[in-house]
């Protein structure tokens, strides 16, 4: 029995528009039906693409219906023939065939399917040139968000809001305690996969084309991982010595965790601190395949007196629940799923995690603050606001290659060096 991509990404993004849950989820749910891996691959490029184009799509529709439509799923099978007639190779009889064949049962919506599609294609010209009047139809963003990096950002926003809407680059870690960064090149080439360096990222490499995990050499054995550069410089700004004791609050999926272990392989003991069981599993699946160990604790990171043993920790990375509008290009479900209203309660949040975490520190530690945000109000003015409210803080700042400086850290655009958005600053404890 033959199955239609087109209804199968439908659902997938009827379930995102419409019960809030991320694309990652709802995509491992209907993919688990979806036996060929090319069947797959198209539906999970289909979603992706209608996430990523979201509202420039969505602006063509409401051109070419006379009322916004109740049925989600119906739609969102409209969006994904869109987004293959104005994005996609795919020709245009096809397209249009089996996105109309998707419709199944609803024989109501054969009818509209096919009008709409096949109105674009005659009116294709005239439909761009109306989006290009309209700020989040021309950008594919929520008007809130643009106005919010306009706002932080007046000289690099339309940079930041291209570059969310690019594909972001496949990017290994290499465990270099295990091999030479030139030596796993070399074994990449050798499969005729190329990859090029980061001069400020030792362990980075940027695959010029992305691949399965199984075709990397050694990935089962833990000599690679995948991870955004941006992401792998939080090791390094630790400034980790053999003996200290380290803390990673927030640490699912654990990336961060296990390239901490890898970079330095004579700590005292590092302590992983999720809230969800369920992802801080993913942090021991993630370490046992990297043959790395640290103490697991299932916890809530605003309370730490319910888990802590009452010793000091000399690092603490803090990478805080934020916005993550610095990782759009690689989730861009945050475009339909992020509201204005959530920053705040994400400010506060990381306010409290931040004061309940300060008194762990060692006299003399350094505390890491991350997120993957590029919103000041997430970072650079949390960052100002803690160390007027605590007098024991001092920033400890570092000179990079890499962001731009802030009043307090550094922050990097998404797009900038093909990086994610991030930021980080830097605090010890005096």
């Amino acid at each position: 029995m033959s199955i239609n991509t087109r209804a199968i990404a439908a659902r997938t993004l009827a379930n995102v528009l419409e019960n809030g849950h991320s694309l990652t989820a709802s995509l491992d749910t209907t993919l688990a039906n979806v036996p060929a891996n090319k069947d797959r691959a198209f539906v999970q490029m289909l979603c992706y693409g209608v996430c990523r184009h979201y509202h420039q799509l969505t602006a063509i529709l409401d051109e070419l219906v006379d009322k916004p439509l109740k049925d989600t799923e119906i739609k969102a099978l409209i969006l994904t023939g869109l987004y293959q007639l104005k994005f996609m190779r795919v020709k245009a009889h096809a397209a249009v065939s089996e996105t109309v064949a998707g419709v199944g049962k609803r024989a109501w919506a054969r009818g509209l399917v096919n009008g709409v599609l096949r109105t674009y294609q005659r009116e294709q010209e005239r439909l761009d040139r109306h989006c290009q009047q309209h700020p989040s139809a021309e950008y594919s963003h929520p008007d809130w968000l643009i106005a919010k990096l306009y706002e932080d950002w007046p000289g690099h926003a339309g940079q930041i809001l291209l570059a969310n809407n690019q594909q972001a680059p496949m990017v290994l870690r290499i465990n270099t305690s295990k091999i030479g960064l030139a030596t796993y090149r070399q074994q990449l080439e050798a499969r005729g996969i190329t990859a090029h360096g980061v001069a400020f990222c030792p362990s980075a490499l940027v695959l010029d084309k992305a691949v399965p995990v199984d075709e990397l050499p050694d990935f089962a054995a833990g000599v690679v991982s995948v991870q955004d550069t941006a992401a792998q410089l939080a090791a390094g700004l630790l400034d980790l010595k053999a003996g200290q004791r380290v803390l990673d609050i927030c640490a699912a999926p654990g990336g961060k965790t296990a390239h901490i272990l890898e970079t330095q392989g004579q700590l005292k003991g590092l302590v992983a601190v999720d809230i969800d069981p369920a992802r801080l599993q993913r942090v021991a699946e993630n370490l046992q395949r990297l043959q790395l160990s640290a103490t697991l604790v299932a916890g809530d990171a605003a309370d730490p007196q319910s888990w802590w043993d009452g010793q000091p920790f000399e690092r603490i990375l803090l990478d805080a629940p934020c916005s993550a509008t610095g990782v759009i290009r690689r989730h861009p479900d945050i475009k339909l799923l992020r509201r204005a209203e959530d920053i705040a309660p994400l400010q506060a949040l990381q306010q409290s995690i931040l004061s309940a975490i300060w008194p762990l520190l060692a006299k003399g530690g350094i505390l890491l603050y991350a997120t993957c945000s590029v919103l000041k109000q997430e970072n650079e003015q949390q960052m100002q606001a803690f160390l007027a409210a605590h007098p024991d803080a001092g920033e400890l700042p570092f000179a990079a290659d890499w962001g731009m400086a802030a009043s307090v850290g550094r922050q990097i655009l998404a797009g900038e060096s093909g990086m994610d958005g991030f930021y980080y600053a830097r605090l010890c404890k005096l």
